[in-house]
Formats: structure tokens, C-alpha cells, sequence
């Protein structure tokens, strides 16, 4: 199940379960800005593809809730050359 991570890991920005968010097969997770603008649908991390992270309905989120845990690493997000 997908850990739905609270938190771009580029500019910490927060991102609620409904937010449009983008995630890789490892699921580093990224707000829309970050994840078009800075990095071009490509991870830092893994180098793999982002695709758009799911929204859980809400009446999951009660039995399966987003994840509090926050992962922020700005150093591995400098601005990829187009």
C-alpha cells in the first residue's frame, strides 16, 4: 500500500492525501512544482519516472492513513539541465 507521504522531498512543501503529487517506483514523493520544473519527471534519487501519486478516497484514509513521517532532501534537487 502506498505510504502517501506528507511532504515534497525537495521544498518540504506539505501534501495532504488530495494533493497532486508525483511519485517514482520508490515512492519519493514530490509536489507538481518541484517534480516538473526542477526535475523534469525524473527522480534524483533513482533516476526512475514520476508518475501522478493516487488519491485515497476518504473514507480509507480512516483505516488506511497517509504517512506522518517526513523525508526532505533538498541538496539532491538542484534544477536538472533541460
Amino acid at each position: 500500500m502506498l505510504e502517501l507521504r506528507p511532504n515534497c522531498e525537495c521544498c518540504n512543501t506539505d501534501l495532504p492525501p488530495e494533493a497532486e503529487a508525483y511519485i517514482c517506483s520508490f515512492e519519493c514523493t514530490f509536489c507538481a512544482a518541484c517534480a516538473h520544473d526542477k526535475l523534469k519527471l525524473v527522480c534524483p534519487n533513482c533516476g526512475g519516472g514520476f508518475v501522478r501519486r493516487p488519491v485515497r478516497p476518504a473514507h480509507k484514509l480512516l483505516q488506511y492513513p497517509a504517512s506522518t513521517q517526513r523525508v526532505y532532501k533538498p541538496k539532491g534537487c538542484a534544477a536538472k539541465a533541460a
